[in-house]
């Protein structure tokens, strides 16, 4: 599904270009023609989020405060240290990045037949492993970077190979997000921002921070790699008690020793095939794209909100591949409050940057709106003269259901929402639903001779499975006669008495 993304010719003369003429990459990047700034590839990967940028038909007539004078250079960064120079001619930049992988391994190997296995699945899908190889290009550098500024073995930069491919709006069945594949609780507990707006999970720079924090914790608490790897692949907590299991009955506490379950068994060697590919892939009869050791990508700060249809415009990218850098957004604007910079391509950043100084105009035609009271989204999309089932698209909210008062929503802007979204709602927008319905009544009935929970569910129009969740009985269940069961019924349309409770299944007089 997913394309190559080679090192383009434009892409390569332009770095050459800033090196013969001596300036920093910086300010160089701002002064690159437009011409030679052609996207580098078309990705089919999806949209992170779930509705279309806004329509013309959509978006507000009347002109936003114009954006504020800028210089393009003023936005430009380094993705690692904002302001940091790159000399591109350096040997060192012109070097291979895999060479410096190869020497900063440092975790002890595995040989095994589980490492067998998973160098045979690798090795008869070339087609996959040179898609998954040139995604991970992408964003390497800046992985190796962080992962030697901490001190730690290169083996780490190879994981997300195995826990996504690279695809950074990859989830798993159990809702594990991003490139390090982090689930929510974990996120939260390594400051990886999730809300309405974005979710850090899937941000390139935030969850490789949050997972070398989360793996260096790991390695401490254990004292082992191979251990690390496993607590992050199946939790700390099950890795420490099945080193504990060990050590009660006096066994080896060592990866190969533990009784661990299949996946994570499998996780270490993995990895280790992964690493046996860098070191030597010619044996597997597969190749490594050439990836040279300078950054692929900088950061350019955002100081307004603005549309990411509007973003990839001024980049010269597609929507796809604007976000292939940006993929933690969850629609389609991007609040500069929370999210105050975009990572893009060398040859992207100086134009964006550019173009961006130069706008007058608005920049975003989305907004925050928090709900003031309950209500529903046939309501909430009159005020902005918004189709119901556009507000629902864009804000992901299903049929049937009521807006909770203090839910935030995207919304059309227009000429009265001239400021941007404020910090505290772009940072903790939240979004609950209620059902669309009247609270159902409570009635206490007293069961008869055989009453079961079938004959209950079909009296009342409800579900075997609801009454018996009701009750707390299973769905076979029989009542003890004269025993209390409880059902939710809805409430009468009028009435002009007191409900009386009825009585399941009572006796025919005469009997």
């Amino acid at each position: 599904m997913e394309e190559q993304l080679p090192m383009t010719p434009s892409f390569t003369t332009s770095l050459r270009r800033l090196a013969l003429a001596g300036l920093t990459l910086l300010l160089a990047a701002c002064a690159t023609p437009q011409t030679d700034l052609t996207p580098s590839v078309r990705n089919e990967l999806p949209k992170p989020w779930a509705a279309s940028p806004a329509t013309a038909a959509e978006a507000p007539a009347a002109p936003l405060a114009a954006t504020p004078t800028l210089q393009a250079s003023d936005l430009l960064e380094d993705a690692l240290q904002p302001g940091q120079k790159v000399d591109l001619a350096a040997p060192d930049a012109q070097a291979d990045l895999w060479s410096r992988v190869r020497g900063g391994f440092a975790m002890p190997d595995l040989d095994d037949a589980w490492v067998q296995k998973a160098e045979g699945w690798y090795g008869a899908r070339p087609d996959y492993v040179e898609r998954m190889m040139s995604r991970g290009q992408r964003y390497l550098f800046h992985i190796v970077e962080e992962v030697q500024r901490r001190g730690l073995p290169t083996e780490l930069a190879l994981l997300p190979f195995i826990e996504s491919a690279f695809v950074t709006t990859a989830q798993s069945r159990v809702k594990a997000t991003g490139m390090w594949q982090f689930m929510p609780a974990t996120g939260r507990d390594f400051a990886l921002k999730q809300n309405i707006f974005r979710d850090d999970r899937r941000d390139v720079l935030e969850s490789t921070r949050a997972a070398l924090d989360y793996l260096e914790r790991l390695y401490k608490q254990f004292g082992d790699w191979h251990l690390a790897l496993a607590a992050y692949n199946w939790g700390q907590g099950n890795v420490a008690k099945a080193v504990a299991r060990n050590e009660k009955l006096k066994r080896p506490t060592d990866y190969a020793s533990l009784k661990l379950p299949d996946e994570t068994r499998y996780y270490v060697p993995k990895l280790q095939a992964i690493k046996n590919i860098v070191l030597d892939a010619g044996r597997l009869g597969l190749a490594l794209p050439s990836v040279a050791n300078h950054p692929y990508f900088l950061s350019v700060k955002l100081e307004r909100d603005i549309d990411v249809e509007l973003a990839a415009q001024f980049a010269g990218l597609s929507v796809e591949e604007f976000s292939l850098f940006n993929p933690q957004s969850n629609k389609p604007v991007i609040l500069a409050a929370a999210s105050p910079r975009v990572l893009l391509p060398y040859d992207q950043a100086g134009i964006f940057a550019r173009n961006l100084a130069e706008h007058q105009g608005p920049l975003a035609s989305w907004t925050a709106w928090v709900v003031p009271k309950t209500m529903s989204t046939a309501d909430a999309a009159k005020r902005f003269g918004l189709a119901e089932a556009r507000l629902r698209e864009l804000n992901q909210i299903p049929p049937k259901m009521l807006v909770r008062a203090g839910s935030t929503l995207l919304v059309p802007r227009d000429a009265k929402d001239a400021d941007d979204v404020a910090e505290a709602i772009a940072e903790s927008a939240r979004l609950n639903l209620t059902p669309d319905q009247p609270p159902l009544r409570k009635l206490a009935l007293k069961a008869g001779k055989a009453d079961t929970v079938a004959s209950v569910a079909a009296r009342y129009k409800a579900s075997p499975q609801q009454v018996a969740s009701w009750n707390k009985v299973g769905v076979n269940a029989r009542f003890k006669p004269g025993q209390t069961v409880v059902v939710y019924t809805a409430p009468p349309a009028k009435a002009s008495k007191p409900v009386q409770l009825a009585v399941a299944n009572k006796p025919a007089r005469g009997r």
